[in-house]
């Protein structure tokens, strides 16, 4: 028994070190300011679940790709109408040649080469007018073909301009079509019509695209510059880096190794809408502010960047739908109130 008391003691002492240890850790935590943790770690992911998230992604893709079409094959109608503008202004020239030619022959009557070379006054004359023969029947040949080249040319840009209506009318059809999807979607965590958010510059430079106008396929490959861990793609990269341009500074984080949507694709990035980082209330004033600027940004140059949909403050924005109510579930992560969410096509 002499050694219990002793043992005792120090057990005591070692529990007291630990719990010192702790208040010194809690401490400087606390001096550090606000935790910056995932907003959504315990939360449910954008979208709520996997097929909603897939539904609103196939939506937002199809509804980018037949816009995309669509107004490449209006550029297509106007370079073509004004193809046709020319020819038919050369045809008025070519056929006022082609008349030309034709009073020509109807003068001549049925006077034949034979005829007008035997009638030459000496050799030099006939040789001469075999020569006149010659460029007059290159040159009334050049115009004649010259005429009939316009008039296929013009014939077949007219069917070209026919073609691109057709195409126009079939990607008009495209987007009603992803419009209903994206609104069937959308009717799992949305109650109708959203207010929207003002403010934000339209002015963002443009992410690199195909030369057909078209979104290029891009993989993982840049490194995070946020806490994220891992990579994002370079069209995401491009959409943080004119976000802070515009003066959209605060914490954000984009690649998460977790979950689904596009978080872990490095395709998404979340906005702290408070100055110290996400926090789990919702945000007020400045913050709240702040938020609106940076979601009505996103929108305002979601072309221009590549943005697929944006979520902000129990609204979410897609293109063709514009902002519709946004209920994720009830917390602040959830309900992004505490974060606006970009999704990169």
């Amino acid at each position: 028994m002499p050694r219990t008391r002793p043992t005792r003691r120090r057990v005591r002492r070692s529990l007291l070190a630990v719990l010192t240890a702790v208040a010194v850790l809690l401490g400087a935590g606390l001096a550090a300011g606000p935790a910056v943790a995932e907003p959504n770690s315990n939360a449910p992911e954008e979208g709520d679940n996997k097929q909603l998230r897939d539904a609103l992604e196939a939506a937002a893709k199809g509804h980018i790709e037949a816009k995309n079409k669509l107004d490449n094959s209006k550029r297509r109608q106007a370079a073509l109408a004004a193809q046709l503008k020319d020819i038919e202004a050369r045809l008025v020239g070519l056929s006022e040649q082609a008349g030309e030619v034709a009073v020509q022959a109807y003068r001549m009557g049925r006077l034949n080469v034979a005829s007008v070379l035997l009638s030459s006054a000496d050799p030099d004359d006939f040789l001469k007018r075999a020569a006149d023969l010659d460029v007059m029947a290159q040159r009334d040949s050049k115009r004649l073909r010259e005429l009939a080249d316009a008039k296929a040319l013009a014939a077949e840009s007219k069917l070209a301009i026919d073609a691109e209506v057709r195409e126009q009318a079939k990607q008009v059809a495209a987007l009603a079509r992803k419009k209903k999807d994206a609104e069937v979607a959308l009717a799992k965590v949305s109650s109708g019509a959203g207010s929207g958010f003002s403010g934000g510059s339209s002015s963002a430079r443009p992410a690199p695209r195909n030369s057909d106008g078209s979104w290029p396929s891009e993989s993982c490959s840049v490194e995070d510059p946020t806490p994220g861990t891992g990579c994002i793609t370079p069209r995401t990269a491009h959409m943080l880096q004119q976000a802070k341009a515009a003066g959209y500074k605060r914490y954000a984080y984009c690649k998460r190794t977790g979950g689904g949507g596009e978080h872990p694709k490095g395709r998404a990035c979340d906005f702290a809408a408070a100055s110290g980082g996400f926090e789990n209330k919702t945000a007020t004033g400045g913050d709240k502010s702040y938020g609106d600027s940076l979601a009505a940004w996103a929108k305002n140059n979601a072309s221009r960047l590549g943005i697929m949909y944006v979520i902000w403050y129990r609204q979410i924005w897609m293109p063709g739908t514009g902002w519709r109510a946004y209920s994720g579930g009830g917390s602040p992560a959830a309900d992004h109130t505490n974060h606006v969410h970009i999704s990169m096509y």
